[in-house]
C-alpha cells in the first residue's frame, strides 16, 4: 500500500468537519499568492476607478445589477 493510499484511509476515517477543515487547509496551502498577479489586479483596480472618477464609464447600481442576474 502507498503512502497516498493509506493518507486516504486515514482521511477517510476523520469526521465529515474534519476532513472539510483538511481540505481547506490543503487548498489554502495550494494557492499560494502571487505578487506579479496582484500587482497586475491593483493597477486594473486604479485604472478603473480613474475612469469612474474621470466620468469615462457609468455606475449601475448594485441594486440594478442584482435584479438583472436574480435566479427565476
Amino acid at each position: 500500500m502507498s503512502n497516498t493510499q493509506a493518507l486516504q484511509q486515514q482521511i477517510a476515517q476523520l469526521p465529515a468537519l474534519e476532513r472539510i477543515a483538511l481540505v481547506e487547509e490543503i487548498l489554502q496551502g495550494l494557492d499560494a499568492p502571487d505578487p506579479s498577479i496582484d500587482a497586475a489586479w491593483a493597477a486594473e483596480a486604479e485604472k478603473r476607478l480613474a475612469a469612474y472618477r474621470a466620468g469615462k464609464v457609468n455606475a449601475i447600481p448594485l441594486s440594478e445589477v442584482m435584479a438583472k442576474y436574480k435566479l427565476r
